[in-house]
């Protein structure tokens, strides 16, 4: 255990996610593509995460993640040794507009990749990643009061959290 005890800097220590679940009756029904997303982000989130509960002095932790009333986010947290701690619930209310309009646009970069030019699709692609930011940066406000995360965490949780609202 390190010898200091401040908090404050969630990137020291062990406060991180090592094992993350989804539940798997919030998985919806998705193609092979959105699949392949979701993997990826799981991977690329547990191969470099930075998460901290804000009643937790020590991590790494264990995230089961479930959509409920497909309003609300809840992220049971314990950690790696078992012991639990406060669940994380996340209204996705807020969430609503952005999701909607970044499926719009992948679908459109999707669309673009067979006929548009390479300017037209770099320009999508940039609208794209400009909406999952926004998702990202909505993501650490609203979790502000219950756990510290990075930007590149909140990314892959954003992604996530589309992954589970897509359906075929």
């Amino acid at each position: 255990m390190s010898e200091t005890s401040d908090n404050s800097d969630p990137i020291d220590g062990d406060h991180y996610i090592n094992e993350l679940n989804i539940d798997a009756d919030s998985l919806p029904a998705t193609s092979p593509e959105m699949q392949h997303e979701r993997r990826v982000a799981i991977f690329d989130l547990l191969e470099d995460n930075v998460f901290r509960p804000l009643t937790s002095d020590a991590g790494p932790y264990i995230v089961d993640i479930a959509l409920r009333d497909a309003s609300k986010l809840i992220m049971k947290v314990k950690r790696s040794n078992g012991a639990e701690r406060d669940d994380i619930t996340l209204s996705l209310t807020p969430f609503r507009r952005i999701v909607k309009d970044y499926f719009m646009i992948c679908e459109s970069y999707h669309n673009a990749i067979r006929t548009a030019t390479s300017a037209q699709i770099e320009a999508i692609d940039m609208g794209r990643r400009g909406l999952h930011n926004e998702g990202s940066r909505l993501l650490t406000d609203s979790l502000r009061n219950q756990a510290e995360i990075d930007f590149n965490t909140s990314r892959r949780l954003f992604t996530l959290i589309c992954s589970l609202h897509r359906r075929t």
